[in-house]
C-alpha cells in the first residue's frame, strides 16, 4: 500500500510544483522534502522520480526574478540534505541530473544562467551530503556513478548528454569544493578523499571523443589543481607582475585531503598527494579503454608535472 500511497500522490505533487501559480509552487516545494522522507513510504519508482522532476524542472523554470531564482535553487539544492532516509538523497539527486540532461537542449539563452546556478548549487549540496556521511567510500561510489552512469552529465559514451554539462562542472568543481572544506559544519572535517572525487574527470579525460571536452577539463581542473601543488623553489626572486586574481590555490583543499581513505591516511601532505594524483593520470592513461589520442595528452600532462616537480621549476616538454 505504501508504494500505491507515493504513486498516486507524485502525479498531483508534480502538477503542483509546474503550476503557472507561485503560491501553488510555493506550497509544493515546501512539501517536497517532507514528502521524499516520509517512512511510510517506500521509494519513488524511477518512474515517478522522474515525473517529480519534471514538475520540478519547471517549477525553477517559472522563477523569474534574480533573488527568488536563488533562494528557490538553494532550497531544491538542501532538500539532499534535508532527506532523513541515507539512501533517497541519491535518488533525488539522480533524478536532477536526469532531468537537466534531458531537458538541457531546450533551455533558452535568456535562462541558461540561473540553470548553471542551480548546477552549483547541487554540486555544493552533494559535497556537503558526501562530507556528513564522512566521505563513506559506498556513497562516494554511488555519487559518481550517478554522474558517469549512460544519462550522466560526465558519461563519455552518451552522445546525448550536452558537452557544456561537463564544461560546467569542470569549472565549478573544485572551486565548490573548495567551499566546503572551508566552511565545514565541523570542527575538523574527515579529509576529502580527492582521487576518488576527480575519478569521473579522470574517466572522462581518457575516454571522451571531443577534443574541447578533453582541453576544457585539462585547463579549468587539472593545470589549476597542479600549479596551486607545485612547490616553489626557496630561493625563487619575487616576480614583478601582479598575481592573477583568478589563479586559484585550493587552499582547504591541500589542506584538508587525501588520496582515497581518510582513515587509513589522515590529511596527507600536498607533495604526498600530487604525486598520487599524477599516479591516476598514469595509470587511467594507460587503460586499455583510453583513446590513443587522449592518451597522449594525458601522459604529456603527467611527464610534464613530474619533470616539474623533479626540477622545482617550470620545464617545458615536447608534446610531440
Amino acid at each position: 500500500m505504501a508504494a500505491a500511497s507515493s504513486s498516486s500522490e507524485v502525479p498531483p505533487l508534480a502538477k503542483y510544483l509546474a503550476s503557472t501559480d507561485k503560491k501553488t509552487r510555493d506550497k509544493a516545494t515546501k512539501q517536497l522534502a517532507a514528502f521524499l522522507s516520509d517512512p511510510s513510504r517506500d521509494s519513488l519508482p524511477h518512474s515517478e522520480m522522474s515525473k517529480l522532476w519534471k514538475g520540478i524542472f519547471y517549477c525553477f523554470w517559472m522563477s523569474d526574478k534574480p533573488l527568488v531564482q536563488q533562494a528557490l535553487a538553494s532550497e531544491l539544492a538542501e532538500i539532499l540534505l534535508n532527506i532523513s532516509s541515507p539512501s533517497r538523497p541519491f535518488d533525488f539527486l539522480q533524478g536532477f541530473w536526469e532531468a537537466t540532461v534531458r531537458e538541457w537542449s531546450g533551455i533558452d539563452r535568456l535562462r541558461i544562467d540561473k540553470y548553471y546556478m542551480l548546477i552549483r548549487r547541487f554540486v555544493n549540496a552533494s559535497f556537503r551530503l558526501l562530507l556528513r556521511t564522512h566521505w563513506d567510500s559506498s556513497s562516494c561510489d554511488r555519487y559518481n556513478a550517478i554522474l558517469t552512469r549512460q544519462g550522466g552529465p560526465l558519461c563519455p559514451d552518451d552522445t546525448r548528454v550536452p558537452t557544456s554539462l561537463a564544461y560546467h562542472l569542470a569549472d565549478i568543481y573544485l572551486e565548490e569544493l573548495n567551499k566546503i572544506l572551508g566552511d565545514p559544519p565541523e570542527p575538523s572535517p574527515s579529509p576529502a578523499p580527492l582521487s576518488t572525487l576527480l575519478d569521473p574527470f579522470f574517466r572522462l579525460a581518457s575516454r571522451t571523443p571531443t577534443k574541447i571536452t578533453y582541453e576544457r577539463i585539462q585547463s579549468a581542473m587539472f593545470e589549476p589543481l597542479f600549479t596551486a601543488m607545485t612547490p616553489k623553489p626557496d630561493d625563487e626572486p619575487p616576480s614583478r607582475k601582479k598575481p592573477r586574481l583568478s589563479t586559484p590555490t585550493f587552499s582547504n583543499i591541500l589542506a584538508n585531503a587525501c588520496v582515497s581513505d581518510w582513515k587509513a591516511e589522515g590529511a596527507v601532505e600536498t607533495g604526498t598527494l600530487r604525486k598520487a594524483l599524477l599516479r591516476r593520470i598514469f595509470d587511467v592513461a594507460s587503460g586499455e579503454d583510453t583513446r590513443d589520442a587522449n592518451r597522449r595528452k594525458m601522459y604529456s600532462l603527467w611527464k610534464s608535472h613530474t619533470e616539474d616537480e623533479e626540477s622545482n621549476g617550470p620545464v617545458i616538454v615536447d608534446a610531440s
